[in-house]
This record gives structure tokens, C-alpha cells and sequence, in this order.
């Protein structure tokens, strides 16, 4: 039992990293040729993240002069790895994780703090001044963002704990009982503020525009990557579509929990393929939420400064938040059903 158990966990998790990372870079590829047509360029090839991997793997890791190595050296290992842990714990396609317990969902939001972190570590370790005043940016951002995040969060557990009961901050608990049919109006027109909420919070916590304000190439050279190069650079590259992609997942098992194959076994026998069209449904749904929450915001919005981002999270999208939280206790106290 513990021997097919580890055999699980160990192929599963080699299977998972392979999906992750090759559909993270995929999509950011999407991103990159999408944004690019609607600011009228041409844009670098889909395969273009591929391509940019393996020239860095080719290239040489240089180590500052003034770096702390075994930091500098250990940070893009470590935020590439906990990116990959991120997707064992989230429902894929409507698999159940290979990683589950009690309260997953704190631990998740927790190892989502660690690629951050990690990057944070790596920039003060290379003694770039250009990297500490980066780090210094992804801290503050990483402070300002996680408060809304974890009240969208509260906010779904408290409904689906109203509804259900039992473990509500395990995750694939979460994804087996979506909440959008469950309410009212006042509930529904909650559910879609606290969407909102973690739609904003998204290129906060992935680091892009409006953002991204602790890489900033124009201001800070890059900011927390200035002095990376070469096969590190690649790590942190990957880890970054990795994140992406598991964000993604993270919007998709809180808010859109749902699978094709069951409305299309009504017209037609799917039989073995469910499997695949429940992927592939499932890989749209990824698309859709970073086209929404990445891809367009990037686009059409210029960077903020720094003091812009704390304001932007702290008081509008904490308060955006805690608006559809109190909507979520309305929905029950009121009533208010669909006529």
C-alpha cells in the first residue's frame, strides 16, 4: 500500500511538472503573440518561450562577484520547485490532487508565497542594487496583495461551510461543490465581486503589468533578475509559467469547478475520451481566465508605482472583497431567491 502510494505520488508528480511546465510556457507564449497583435506588432512566435528556454539552459550561470553564491545559486531551484508542488495540490481537470489533506487551501496560499520569497532572496543574494530595490518592491507587493486573496478566500469557505460543512478548506472539497447554483441573488452578485477581486489580484501575484513594478526594466533593470543569467535565469523562467498555469487552475477550482463530458454525454456516448474532453475543456478554461485576468489588463494598462499598488490593494480590492463577502451573508439573512 505505502509502495503504491510512493509510486503515485513520485510518476504522478514527474507527470504533473511535465504538464505544468509544458503548458506554463505554452500559454505564456499565447500571452506574448496576443498582446503583441493588440498593440499592433507582429510579435515573437507561440514557440517563442520554448525557443527562449533553451537558449539560456545553453548559456553560462555567472555568479556575482559580491553574491552570497549558496543563496543566489539555491533560489531559482527552489522557486521552480515550489511552483510545481503548488500543482499537486490543486484539482487538475478534475482529478483529485496527488497532495490533499485538511486545510490545503492555507497551505496552497502559503506555497504561493514561496516562489516570491525565493526571488526576494535571490535578488538581495546577488548584490545588485538594482535587485535589492526589487526585492524590496516584491515584498511589499507580496504584503499588499495576500490580505484580499485571503478574503476571497474566507469568503468562499464561509458559504460553502454554511452549505456543506465538513473539511471547506480542502480543496478538492471546494471543487466538488461550486457555489453558483447554491445562491440567490445577492450571493450570485457577490460570488462575481470576489471573482473580480482575485481577477486584480492575479497580476499581482504573477508580476505583471500593472504590477510588475519590482522588475520594472525600464526603472530597475530588471529589478530582482538583473544579475541572473543562464541556466538559473531558465529555472526562474519556467517557474513563472508554472505559476501562471497553477494560478490559473487555483480561479478555475474556486470559481468555474465544471466539466463538458457530463452535458455531452447527454447527446452523445464520450465513453473513454471523457478523460480528454474534460482536459481539454479544462486547458480553454486556463486560457480564458489568464486571456482575462493577464493577458488584457497587460495590454491596455500602463505599470503603477509602487505606493499606486499598496493603495490599489490594500483599500480598493480589500474593500471590493470584503463587499462581496457581506453580499455572501446577505444572500442567507435575506433570502433573496431567483424569480
Amino acid at each position: 500500500m505505502i509502495g503504491e502510494l510512493l509510486f503515485r505520488t513520485v510518476f504522478g508528480g514527474i507527470f504533473i511538472s511535465i504538464v505544468g511546465i509544458l503548458f506554463g510556457l505554452l500559454f505564456k507564449g499565447i500571452d506574448r503573440k496576443i498582446v503583441a497583435r493588440m498593440q499592433g506588432r507582429v510579435g515573437p512566435p507561440v514557440r517563442q518561450p520554448f525557443i527562449d528556454v533553451v537558449k539560456l539552459m545553453d548559456k553560462e550561470s555567472i555568479v556575482p562577484e559580491n553574491a552570497v553564491r549558496w543563496m543566489y545559486l539555491s533560489a531559482p531551484i527552489i522557486c521552480l520547485a515550489a511552483s510545481i508542488i503548488l500543482l499537486m495540490y490543486i484539482p487538475i481537470a478534475g482529478f483529485k490532487p496527488l497532495l490533499s489533506g485538511r486545510g490545503d487551501i492555507i497551505l496552497v496560499l502559503y506555497i504561493f508565497i514561496i516562489p516570491a520569497l525565493a526571488m526576494v532572496a535571490g535578488g538581495f543574494a546577488s548584490g545588485s542594487p538594482f535587485a535589492s530595490i526589487g526585492a524590496q518592491r516584491e515584498m511589499v507587493t507580496m504584503a499588499s496583495y495576500e490580505f484580499p486573496l485571503a478574503v476571497v478566500i474566507i469568503a468562499l469557505v464561509w458559504k460553502l461551510n454554511d452549505m456543506v460543512g465538513g473539511d471547506v478548506f480542502n480543496l478538492y472539497t471546494i471543487y466538488s461543490n461550486p457555489l453558483w447554483g447554491e445562491v440567490g441573488v445577492l450571493g450570485f452578485i457577490g460570488l462575481i465581486i470576489l471573482l473580480l477581486s482575485m481577477v486584480i489580484v492575479t497580476p499581482g501575484e504573477m508580476a505583471k503589468l500593472p504590477f510588475d513594478v519590482a522588475e520594472a526594466e525600464t526603472e530597475i533593470a530588471h529589478g530582482l533578475l538583473a544579475e541572473y543569467s543562464g541556466r538559473n535565469l531558465a529555472l526562474f523562467y519556467i517557474a513563472d509559467g508554472v505559476r501562471l498555469f497553477a494560478m490559473a487552475s487555483l480561479i478555475i477550482t474556486l470559481f468555474f469547478p465544471y466539466k463538458l463530458s457530463p452535458l455531452l454525454g447527454n447527446y452523445i456516448s464520450l465513453g473513454d475520451y471523457a478523460v480528454i474532453v474534460d482536459f481539454l475543456f479544462f486547458l480553454l478554461k486556463v486560457l480564458l481566465v489568464i486571456l482575462f485576468s493577464v493577458t488584457l489588463v497587460r495590454a491596455g494598462m500602463a505599470r503603477l508605482r509602487i505606493t499606486q499598488v499598496v493603495t490599489v490593494y490594500w483599500i480598493n480590492v480589500t474593500l471590493l472583497a470584503l463587499f462581496g463577502l457581506v453580499l455572501l451573508m446577505w444572500d442567507k439573512q435575506f433570502n433573496v431567491g431567483w424569480w
